[in-house]
């Protein structure tokens, strides 16, 4: 999920997590970190979901992605290529290739979604044999939803402690090593660069327009306090006024910037995560509650059973006392250069970054915290959205360490509950547009206690026909294969029988 820097203003849009993807089966990745993106059909190039204003700044998106998310390691989706590709070698490629030829894609059905009506608007709904759900409409901008007792208390138990059996891991970012090799790569100049940091085109780069790009760093969250001082050590500021004319940046060594990073370990509540986090496997053979869960999400989205199916397994987040997630969006643009993550290596595009597409967010709180730890989402229903109007008079509403309390919605953590958001806005044909800038959501300080959250992310390529073209491969697999055809994560059946006295 991120919060990436752009201006410019845009009129009311129509009624449209937490971090590090599990890198595994084949999909498409563009360069921006937050989140995730988009493309489009089958044939012709993939279209740009984003005008050119903003957080969806094409030239931006691709600086912004070369530092945040070009190294994020899909160890994962390179086994099942390898796996893939070790079956070829071992395989007479004549008849074989004519025997499983995939054939021309299937046409997909639209994207089901559903009306929000106005806030506050509640719906009865079966989900399950035995019992009735409501759901809340908390927001139109994005499309939000809650549903009280979605969980149960034993499942939300049974969840976290399958969680702490499997361990979990500190969750990451970025990475922070590599960047010179970044930036070796980008296509670039420095006065480009500028440019493209330089929101109101002034010609003098302020704290406010360097703080919107709070991921170019190793991970670390930055502060008006961290750039003078980041500023100071590499003598980017002469005069220490702040500001940074053309001058004073052409004459800085971008090296030396990747440098100090790196040499400045940040501490756990200066990064722009802070938090551990497992996947729970929920596909055929899972535990059992792991498969009802699914089931109910499925039931919920309305989506068709190989979308809910082929999307990520369930991520378990664990937050501690101080434990947070800055803004962040789930998802984010594809455009010509990124490819979804989980169409990937089906798409067989040569593409030199891949990103997450996340249709749907669906999170469910596992405990009651005792302090802190909302979710929330800072600009939810407002009229316009304006990146660079998120950092004024030294307030960011992007910190959700500091500044929770100023966003627009703020969602109190409860066992059992589930809220739910769409990622995208409609494209007006029944499937994937442009990103929903108001999805911009994060994890408030939890000051008291722990805070247990797991998220369902429903994927689904903006390409049509690379979504098709995936699901058909991946059930042409699934008859010829079984469980060696099922991606690396999929694989991880190791508490699928695995009984608790709850």
């Amino acid at each position: 999920a991120a919060a990436a820097a752009a201006t410019s203003q845009r009129p009311e849009a129509a009624v449209a997590g937490d971090a590090a993807s599990p890198q595994w089966a084949p999909p498409t990745h563009g360069l921006a970190r937050s989140a995730a993106g988009m493309g489009d059909s089958e044939d012709a190039p993939v279209r740009p979901l984003c005008k050119p204003r903003g957080i969806c700044s094409r030239a931006y998106f691709l600086v912004l992605m070369v530092f945040v998310h070009l190294y994020l390691g899909n160890v994962l989706a390179l086994l099942l290529f390898v796996h893939y590709s070790n079956g070829d070698e071992n395989t007479d490629p004549g008849p074989q290739r004519s025997a499983q030829s995939p054939g021309p894609a299937p046409t997909l059905g639209p994207l089901t979604r559903l009306e929000g009506i106005k806030v506050g608007h509640e719906r009865k709904v079966q989900l399950v044999t035995d019992r009735e759900h409501f759901i809340r409409t908390l927001s139109l901008k994005p499309l939000l939803f809650e549903i009280p007792g979605f969980l149960s208390d034993e499942e939300c138990r049974l969840i976290i402690h399958l969680a702490q059996m499997k361990g979990l891991q500190r969750s990451q970012i970025l990475p922070t090593e590599e960047y010179e090799e970044a930036m070796s790569t980008l296509q670039v100049s420095q006065l480009d660069l500028f440019r493209l940091l330089d929101q109101n085109h002034d010609g003098h780069l302020q704290l406010h327009e360097v703080l919107a790009q709070t991921r170019l760093g190793n991970g670390r969250w930055m502060t008006p306090e961290n750039i003078q001082e980041m500023y100071s050590a590499i003598k980017a500021d002469p005069d220490g006024d702040g500001v940074l004319s053309l001058q004073e940046f052409s004459n800085m060594d971008l090296r030396d910037f990747h440098k100090y990073m790196r040499s400045h370990k940040a501490e756990s509540s200066e990064l722009v995560r802070n938090s551990h986090h497992t996947w729970l496997y929920q596909g055929e053979g899972a535990h059992h509650v792991m498969r009802a869960i699914r089931q109910r999400v499925l039931h919920l989205t309305r989506l068709s059973p190989e979308i809910v199916e082929l999307s990520e397994p369930l991520q378990v987040v664990r937050y501690g006392e101080g434990g947070h997630y800055h803004a962040h969006v789930d998802s984010g643009p594809v455009y010509p250069e990124t490819i979804c993550s989980h169409t990937k290596l089906i798409a067989n595009e040569s593409v030199p970054f891949e990103t997450s597409c996340r249709y749907m967010t669906v999170l469910f709180y596992l405990n009651n915290v005792t302090g802190g730890g909302e979710t929330v989402f800072p600009v939810a229903d407002n009229r316009t959205y304006d990146e660079m109007s998120l950092i004024q008079d030294d307030v960011d509403l992007r910190d959700t360490r500091r500044h929770c309390d100023k966003g627009n919605l703020r969602i109190k953590p409860r066992q059992g509950t589930a809220v739910f958001w769409y990622n995208y806005l409609p494209d007006g044909q029944g499937w994937v547009g442009e990103v929903d800038d108001y999805s911009l959501h994060g994890g408030c300080l939890v000051t008291r206690g722990t805070k247990w959250i797991a998220n369902n992310w429903i994927n689904v390529d903006p390409s049509q026909a690379r979504q098709a073209l995936f699901q058909q491969e991946m059930a042409r697999l699934a008859r010829e294969g079984g469980a060696d055809s099922q991606p690396e994560w999929a694989l991880d059946r190791a508490y699928r029988d695995t009984h608790v006295e709850l």
